[in-house]
């Protein structure tokens, strides 16, 4: 498991610690905000259009493969830009680097579920999630301190030996889990599928989780600074929020395995925490950002090892790759939604309805969740 859990940190650290850095130390190649924008982009579409795709493959071909030519092809890109030093190869490098982690990201979390009994897949993923937030949480700390040592070219430097390491070690370390035999399935089949509740509320609560912890991420700071906070306590924010959604998700996991929680009731309480959370960061001043830091981070991370656990379950095994990177695509979507939602509402209203809004998306669903089980029980 330990190559699986290094993996999930290799494409936390490789999304984050590089884009932290590229606003402000990729001189000649960010010649604007739109490029910046582009380049920040670029990843996160290569996953949204691929993760799916590489999903798919790895069931027909196996996992293993997947995660170890991704990896391969990360470290690949990666020292592209190492090489060649121009603006040009630092797009072809990023664009590289998300159709990699599109890859071995959700082949990574096939194996997770493939690798473990159901009894165990809470404590699997929460282990999982708890070392990918440490890369997104070390990501842009690590990043800056690489390129202040040695520039840009060292941080992608150093991306493409993660990734290389990785890989060796899943080649060594990780078992070969051949594809399972499976009926053949139409185009209708999968939208059935995809379609079915077992499918849409995991992956629905996984892409809120993903929304709340990039509006925090994005927008705590924007409040702390309105407040008059300095950066040390507006980045001190956002530290506890990544903390929190770290060692939260480990203790959901075997508080899953050991019957302590349900997927439904510790993914409806993880919402609830989360909305609670936005609604702390409407308050004004330190406290309120603080307790917002604390609910969205502790409410992600009670919510994604149980929406992939609950994904695992009820997903036959022979497919879980294609589940795995449909439900990959949620997240991203929810990456890139949330925080559009708020600085839609934002710039025509404030910052403190935007964070109501995406509350209230987010408590709408287990709102009409409830109210659905009740007329079907009436």
């Amino acid at each position: 498991m330990w190559p699986l859990y290094a993996a999930g940190f290799t494409t936390a650290f490789g999304v984050h610690g590089i884009a932290a850095s590229l606003g402000g130390h990729a001189e000649g190649a960010v010649t604007s905000l739109l490029v910046l924008g582009g380049l920040l982009t670029l990843y996160d579409g290569a996953e949204v259009l691929l993760k799916p795709v590489f999903g798919t493959l790895a069931d027909r071909v196996g996992a293993r493969p997947v995660l170890l030519g991704g990896l391969v092809a990360f470290s690949a890109a990666s020292a592209l830009y190492v090489v060649a030093d121009r603006p040009g190869w630092l797009w072809a490098a990023r664009l590289g680097q998300g159709a990699a982690a599109s890859a071995f990201s959700p082949s990574a979390s096939a194996l997770v579920a493939r690798l473990n009994p159901a009894a165990k897949h809470g404590r699997a993923f929460g282990s999982y999630g708890f070392y990918k937030s440490i890369g997104y949480t070390l990501g842009p700390l690590l990043g800056g301190v690489l390129v202040w040592a040695g520039g840009l070219r060292l941080l992608f430097a150093v991306t493409a030996v993660l990734g290389a390491a990785v890989a060796a070690w899943a080649a060594r370390a990780v078992p070969g889990v051949p594809p399972l035999p499976k009926d053949r399935q139409t185009v209708l089949d999968l939208a059935r599928r995809l379609a079915d509740p077992a499918f849409l509320a995991p992956t629905a609560a996984l892409a809120a989780a993903t929304a709340a912890l990039s509006v925090g991420v994005g927008f705590l700071p924007v409040s702390g600074r309105a407040a008059g906070l300095g950066t040390v306590a507006t980045g001190a924010a956002v530290s506890v929020l990544a903390a929190c959604a770290a060692v939260v998700q480990p203790r959901a996991g075997r508080a899953l395995d050991h019957g302590r929680l349900t997927t439904r009731s510790g993914i409806t309480a993880g919402l609830a925490l989360t909305a609670g959370g936005l609604g702390c960061a409407m308050l004004p001043g330190l406290a309120g950002i603080l307790a917002g830091a604390v609910l969205i981070g502790a409410g992600t991370g009670l919510i994604t090892p149980l929406g992939f656990a609950a994904l695992a379950s009820s997903t036959p095994q022979e497919r879980l790759g294609q589940t795995m990177g449909a439900a990959e695509l949620g997240r991203e979507l929810g990456d890139a939604g949330g925080p559009l939602l708020v600085a839609v509402v934002a710039s025509l209203t404030t910052l403190t309805h935007g964070y109501a809004v995406l509350a209230a998306v987010i408590v709408l669903g287990p709102v009409l969740s409830t109210v659905r089980r009740r007329l079907a029980a009436g």
